[in-house]
């Protein structure tokens, strides 16, 4: 059986950070998303080079804390995940907590495991719109995978879903 959703259906694109992989938060993080009963279909690591840092930073590339930015970007590999789900751009922003992590609220990824507004462990699209294009930026359309999650029918109310 295949369910899909009634209404918003959405991929979001999550980046654990370098300070994430090097804390070895990686675990932690993807429970949450899990445990929320997100559904991860697609992840991998790798290395962010100049060019993808310039397009996914596109918005503060003439900043001059730019550089700082990018040069933390690649200090380590990051984990790329993508996430599916009802709602998820909002649900995953909700989970992530908000940027200047000293201030986000205990509870959320960044509440309970950063300080910082740069290492903050994660990076999460911002908007239904952006995620489409964060998603495209970070995965080739055949990384992202669609499967059966039986357990939907214990997260979701069969109003908010189609079984097939």
């Amino acid at each position: 059986m295949t369910i899909n959703f009634k209404g918003i259906h959405e991929k979001t694109l999550v980046l654990i950070k370098p300070d994430g992989i090097q804390r070895g938060l990686v675990g932690e993080v993807l429970h949450r998303f899990e445990r929320k009963g997100l559904k991860i279909v697609g992840m991998k690591m790798m290395s962010l080079d100049e060019v993808i840092l310039r397009d996914h930073y596109q918005h503060i590339v003439d900043k001059p804390f730019f550089p700082g930015v990018a040069a933390f970007m690649q200090s380590s590999p990051v984990m790329v995940i993508c996430l599916e789900g009802l709602q998820v751009v909002s649900t995953v922003r909700k989970l992530v907590g908000i940027t200047k992590s000293c201030d986000a609220e205990a509870g959320t990824i960044r509440g309970d495991f950063a300080m910082s507004v740069a290492c903050n462990v994660v990076h999460a699209s911002d908007s239904v719109e952006n995620a489409v294009s964060e998603v495209s930026r970070f995965f080739h359309e055949n990384e992202i995978l669609s499967y059966s999650k039986g357990e939907y029918e214990h997260i979701y109310m069969s109003d908010e879903r189609v079984d097939e």
